[in-house]
């Protein structure tokens, strides 16, 4: 079973992503709470696969919040916005959450979300990734700290991250480099534990960050 937390402020949203996810087989809803504070709380306390949390909650906000749960636990952070505009998206990511989504999003993908990044995967939309891609060039020069981590991986590994970048996955890239799909998953899992990055989210924004590659090119 794939275990959740949901934090939001608003008890219409609460309730109807526990209505749709609760419905799964595999899912169990193990705790709705209403602020960001609350949220780290249940993350400590259940231990859960997925917390879902709202950006925009009183007491403690949905960055600060994600800051919290991924330095504290293992559970992975799925953000929720109303808004693919949002400017919490890329502060967000910076805090460790594994991806966005929509309020509005279709039931489907709600629960494909869940699955998504339970599994260690980075779920980013297109509208996203460019908001993203475009706070990163407002910002200029490359991270000197972020581009010597990027240092130490093998020619391999570098490859198979700026592809990350690129939003391949596995499959693709193993297509790609006429690799086995094993052997893929061998060199991302490497990347990410040389680079302490938690997942695919991470290794997306590193990639950027550290000028390996450039947005717009």
């Amino acid at each position: 079973m794939l275990r959740v937390v949901l934090a939001d402020d608003q008890d219409l949203f609460r309730a109807g992503f526990a209505t749709i996810l609760g419905a799964e087989p595999d899912i169990e809803v193990v705790a709705d709470v209403p602020d960001g504070a609350a949220a780290v709380r249940a993350a400590r306390e259940h231990r859960p696969d997925v917390v879902l949390m709202d950006m925009r909650m009183p007491v403690l906000d949905g960055v600060a919040a994600t800051r919290q749960v991924c330095a504290l636990t293992s559970s992975r952070v799925l953000a929720l916005t109303m808004f693919d505009t949002d400017d919490h998206l890329y502060a967000a990511l910076r805090a460790g959450a594994s991806g966005f989504l929509l309020k509005d999003a279709p039931r489907a993908d709600l629960v494909n979300a869940v699955r998504v990044v339970a599994a260690g995967d980075a779920l980013l939309a297109p509208a996203v990734t460019a908001r993203v891609i475009g706070e990163l060039h407002r910002r200029g020069h490359p991270d000197p700290a972020r581009a010597a981590a990027v240092t130490g991986l093998t020619p391999r590994e570098t490859d198979v991250l700026r592809l990350i970048a690129a939003g391949l996955s596995n499959a693709e890239i193993a297509a790609h480099h006429h690799l086995s799909e094993h052997t893929v998953k061998t060199h991302v899992g490497n990347l990410l534990t040389k680079l302490h990055l938690r997942d695919r989210a991470q290794a997306v924004m590193i990639a950027y960050e550290s000028g390996l590659v450039i947005p717009g090119r």
